[in-house]
């Protein structure tokens, strides 16, 4: 894989210091060479609304911009009601409408859930998973990623902690990378 591609990192939290944010820049310092991460920020998006269809606000104007650029989405995810942060599901429809013009179309994905809790946010990554089947979105299946325990995953620099959760990350991502080559829109 000589191509380097660009992918959208969608993290879920706009905690300031959430964990699936730490996760997401602990992730682009260990990244492959093929894969360049760019966080794409959705606390600014306003509501969806259809109204804004034909002339959206600048912000939500930009995030569709910045979906159709990338080669594909990671999402990384916190678990709020068995589901994901209704922020996330803001910016998947601002992005994904009007209908039939959707920039999630084709583009390679894959999920990553984290939580403090011990089952990793498991009822967000499948019920993100729904919607993505629903968008074209072809999601990764293997390997799953669900990281509980998270609030001790990280030392002080913002690196993973845990010599197996970090070699984990690195396979998740030269999965992804080869998965991203795959099923990448020619």
């Amino acid at each position: 894989m000589s191509t380097t591609r660009n992918v959208a990192v969608i993290v879920g939290s706009l905690r300031k210091e959430s964990l699936n944010r730490k996760l997401a820049l602990a992730l682009q310092k260990i990244a492959p060479d093929s894969l360049k991460l760019n966080i794409v920020e959705i606390g600014n998006l306003p509501l969806y609304n259809q109204d804004f269809d034909p002339d959206p606000p600048q912000p939500a104007h930009d995030f569709k911009q910045q979906i159709q650029n990338a080669d594909a989405v990671l999402f990384i995810t916190p678990e709020y009601n068995r589901s994901v942060p209704g922020v996330l599901k803001n910016a998947i429809d601002i992005a994904s409408r009007p209908y039939g013009q959707s920039a999630w179309d084709g583009k390679p994905g894959a999920v990553i859930s984290v939580s403090p809790g011990a089952i990793g946010g498991f009822g967000a990554n499948h019920h993100l998973r729904q919607s993505l089947v629903f968008l074209n979105v072809p999601v990764m299946q293997q390997p799953e990623a669900y990281i509980g325990g998270a609030g001790n995953l990280f030392n002080d620099n913002g690196d993973i902690a845990n010599d197996s959760t970090r070699d984990f990350m690195q396979k998740f991502l030269q999965s992804f990378a080869q998965w991203v080559e795959r099923n990448a829109p020619r």
